[in-house]
């Protein structure tokens, strides 16, 4: 046998007779046949690494991008672009993966696609300069765009098959525990190896990972024939559009809006790109992307309604996390803190899972987001006297809704293209993605920018109401400029470091209100989105009525 041979051999499905309903739902699925117990619990473990694997492949850059930035000597422009090249290539590939898996299988799919992973995680060590940190990412966003659904296919092996919604819940629910470990890890990390250690770390959960799939196979797959010629022009303009946006809507808030003219430039190519491949598609006999069902009703809805819970759930990672920063705590101080949102993150996943009811799927999404509503409002009171200790019950609620949410939107658009016809699952599946991606980076763009403009404000009414003749503002600089008397000989100097210091404080406050104003709008959002849930529930009840009688 050729070399070539074996590996084809190597990569082939086994043969596997399936009885009548353990069949795959959906070609490029896996199989549910009968496992031992022994068996399920090393597909749940498995399921886990890969899952969290996953989730750790730009949690960690997030986490530290002033380590990275200072080891790599980037500016913050500069090392902004590594987690947002990073979803700028892994937003939209899902599209080709699933007909790839559908067409190949599951096993190339897994074992290519890891192996990939495994060797850009590597490539990490070797990068000396901005350039080579960028390819790296963008391949590594490629490369690790399968992990989520291959932990998600390992979670439903584990599970019998009257329990494959909670599967699905939990499969989806713990990616998101990786941004809380991230941060709990990163200080350990760090202290070990510099910032090499952070890439070493991914390196040994991406070799687990792919070691653990040669291992334990996941049952095969129905295959069927899926790519056209026409994939091939619809999703480099697809995929092009999605990777501008996500560029303007991940660097516009560090370089402003209206000051750095590439992302007018961006937007004007991006635009024309998307309406042609939505052009192409609506053509099209056997779509990518089926326009058609996008635009009805109930899709165009969850579209909004989940933009909305990304924007709100952005409350955690930018607000809270921004304003502890602010006040002077990192990562170090924060062991705590992010050890109660890990566990609160994990209790969603879990409390999700227990409660799902595919009837009562927008329930659970109102209740989600009525809870980071009450949060956020409850941070709105925060002064410069906050600490992490005064965010634990209010954040820790936030964690909670935002992996309880995830599984019952997931469901909700899952159930609606499964209605429509199986064709439907790959446009849901990359619509869920891209709006999951686009979202969190919407989110983050959005708030970031409104606390700027507040802290101007805020900074202006501040420096407005200081007045130089009143007796407190004078006691004030005499004091900051007795702190530096043992430093500063000069009366001058000292007189105006102690306005130096003054100015700092001012603008610590203006900063301090302008977070405020973010958790506020935060919960003004929650709320009309939690009232826009709360409209479609009595307006379907009153439907139903109206049909019964």
């Amino acid at each position: 046998m050729s070399l070539l041979e074996r590996f084809r051999s190597f990569l082939s499905e086994e043969e596997w007779a399936f009885a009548p309903h353990e069949v795959p739902t959906i070609a490029g699925s896996p199989g549910s046949p009968a496992h031992p117990f022994e068996r399920r619990i090393a597909y749940a473990l498995i399921g886990i690494l890969i899952g969290l694997t996953g989730g750790f492949g730009n949690a960690l850059i997030s986490a530290n991008t002033t380590a990275l930035g200072g080891a790599l000597g980037l500016d913050p422009v500069e090392i902004a672009w590594l987690p947002t090249v990073y979803v700028m290539t892994n937003v939209s590939i899902n599209l080709l993966l699933i007909k790839f898996r559908q067409q190949f299988g599951l096993r190339p799919f897994a074992i290519i696609f890891l192996a990939l992973y495994v060797m850009f995680t590597f490539a990490h060590l070797l990068v000396q300069d901005f350039a080579s940190a960028v390819l790296v990412r963008a391949a590594s966003g490629m490369a690790g765009a399968p992990l989520s659904s291959l932990a998600l296919y390992y979670l439903m092996q584990a599970f019998p098959a009257e329990w494959r919604l909670r599967a699905i819940v939990v499969g989806i629910g713990i990616p998101q525990c990786a941004t809380p470990l991230a941060r709990l890890f990163s200080p350990e990390l760090l202290a070990m190896s510099q910032w090499r250690t952070l890439y070493l770390f991914e390196l040994g959960l991406a070799t687990m990972s792919l070691a653990a799939v040669l291992a334990f196979r996941l049952p095969p797959t129905v295959r069927v024939k899926t790519f056209e010629r026409l994939d091939f022009v619809t999703f480099p303009l697809f995929a092009g559009s999605m990777a501008l946006f996500a560029a303007v809507l991940g660097l516009g808030r560090i370089v402003w809006w209206t000051e750095a003219a590439w992302t007018g430039w961006a937007l004007l190519a991006a635009i024309p790109m998307l309406l042609a491949a939505l052009a192409i598609e609506q053509g099209r006999a056997n779509p990518l992307i089926n326009t058609r069902w996008l635009g009805s009703a109930d899709i165009v809805r969850f579209t909004v309604v989940t933009v909305m819970a990304r924007i709100v759930l952005s409350e955690q990672t930018y607000g809270a996390v921004g304003l502890l920063t602010v006040l002077g705590q990192n990562n170090d101080q924060l062991i705590t803190f992010f050890l109660i949102i890990f566990a609160a993150t994990v209790a969603g996943v879990v409390a999700s899972a227990i409660t799902i009811n595919v009837e009562r799927l927008t329930h659970a999404v109102m209740l989600a987001i009525g809870l980071v509503a009450v949060a956020a409002l409850f941070d709105s009171h925060s002064s410069s006297l906050t600490r992490a200790p005064q965010l634990y019950v209010t954040q820790a609620a936030i964690a909670f809704s935002a992996a309880f949410f995830l599984g019952p939107a997931l469901l909700f658009g899952m159930t609606r293209a499964l209605k429509a016809g199986t064709g439907h699952i790959i446009t849901f599946l990359a619509l869920f993605g891209i709006v999951n991606s686009l979202g969190g980076l919407g989110g983050a763009a959005l708030l970031s920018s409104y606390q700027v403009v507040r802290e101007k404000v805020n900074s202006a009414a501040i420096v407005q109401d200081i007045d130089p003749t009143d007796p407190q503002v004078q006691a004030r600089l005499a004091l900051g400029a007795a702190g530096v008397t043992r430093v500063v000989g000069d009366p001058a100097l000292r007189q105006a470091e102690g306005g130096a210091l003054l100015s700092q404080v001012a603008t610590r406050e203006a900063n301090v209100l302008a977070y405020d104003d973010v958790f506020r709008l935060v919960a003004l959002l929650s709320g009309a989105t939690c009232a826009y849930l709360a409209f479609l529930l009595i307006r379907r009840h009153l439907r139903e009525r109206r049909e019964a009688s």
